[in-house]
């Protein structure tokens, strides 16, 4: 973006990015009340290329958010329902022997399971062993499967919607710090405020809601992808990102009291990766050039979460990773 003949294109393709956004949020809106923020996160962590874990209780629309989102794109979606007898070929696929009626010989075939997919929605992925969750979590990171001795590669764009209930924990597999790092964005789902869940109750049971149409397709998608990651960051916004992680280490001597004080473990170098990619993407899907510090600011949170250990200290005295993120904020200087 250095050359005078490159701007024009670099603007067309900001506003296209950011048409893309304003037309899926008019689909999104015909069934989904409230929960901007949300919203906004699942499409920033889409267009960035990454994954997301939504936790919420039950009813908060996680599920129909995720089935409403793949209506609006024309790609190929799945669901998942995982349970505790879940095991790993049935998520990735396994091979059969198959006879072919011509010539009566019997031959392996392979079978695909819902991994093979654009957009799966893995719902309460807690509910299922740690196996099952390993080869969710391999297809995730490294955007292929293998069975056997054969590797089949997921087709782009490949993005995954977990969803998590974080009050039963009867019967359930938390996922380690190490694969929860898969995922780009931790999501926490809230209650609708009054009015919007009077406007639920209203539509819902007086079938107010209408089927959203299809505004985009693959090819957008993996299109808007590649212009996130061309969006500029300036070092002053990167030196911002590396504070913000480092500062959230506990055995460096230059990290803040409270982080020594109450965190286990801190944000890795995913972390200021996810930072940087998830900047740029909010920038771009609201029509602007660059990434700033105040876009870092606003995707601090979903994206450290997970990535921050609390202590038995801070959970002694109520302290969570938002908490710790709010400190770190506030506590690193922008200029």
């Amino acid at each position: 973006m250095t050359t005078a003949a490159a701007e024009p294109m670099d603007l067309a393709l900001i506003q296209a990015a950011q048409k893309a956004r304003d037309r899926t949020l008019t689909e999104l809106r015909k069934v989904i009340v409230g929960q901007q923020d949300l919203i906004d996160e699942v499409l920033i962590a889409m267009f960035a290329g990454g994954h997301v874990l939504l936790v919420g209780v039950p009813g908060l629309a996680k599920t129909l958010l995720v089935s409403t989102l793949a209506r609006t794109l024309s790609i190929n979606f799945k669901r998942i329902q995982f349970t505790p007898d879940m095991m790993p070929s049935d998520i990735t696929g396994t091979e059969i022997l198959e006879e072919d009626h011509v010539t009566g010989k019997r031959q392996f075939v392979f079978m695909q399971g819902p991994l093979f997919t654009n957009m799966l929605l893995a719902d309460e992925i807690n509910r299922t062993p740690p196996k099952t969750q390993a080869a969710l979590l391999e297809a995730m990171q490294e955007k292929s499967v293998t069975v056997g001795k054969k590797t089949y590669v997921l087709q782009e764009p490949f993005m995954v919607m977990a969803t998590q209930n974080p009050i039963e924990q009867e019967g359930t597999y938390p996922l380690p710090e190490a694969q929860l790092d898969r995922f780009m964005l931790l999501v926490r789902v809230e209650y609708p405020k009054a009015d919007e869940l009077k406007e639920i109750i209203r539509a819902s049971t007086a079938g107010g809601f209408k089927t959203p149409d299809a505004v985009l397709d693959a090819e957008t998608v993996l299109q808007i992808r590649k212009t996130v990651r061309m969006v500029p960051i300036s070092d002053h916004v990167l030196d911002y990102i590396v504070k913000l992680v480092v500062s959230s280490h506990p055995d460096d001597p230059k990290s803040p009291d409270f982080v020594r004080k109450y965190l286990s473990w801190g944000a890795g170098p995913r972390a200021g990766q996810c930072l940087s990619l998830c900047a740029k993407s909010r920038a771009l899907l609201r029509g602007n050039l660059h990434a700033t510090i105040e876009d870092v600011k606003a995707v601090a949170h979903p994206v450290l979460r997970h990535r921050i250990v609390t202590n038995f200290t801070a959970q002694a005295e109520g302290v969570d990773s938002d908490d710790i993120i709010d400190k770190l904020i506030a506590g690193i200087p922008t200029k």
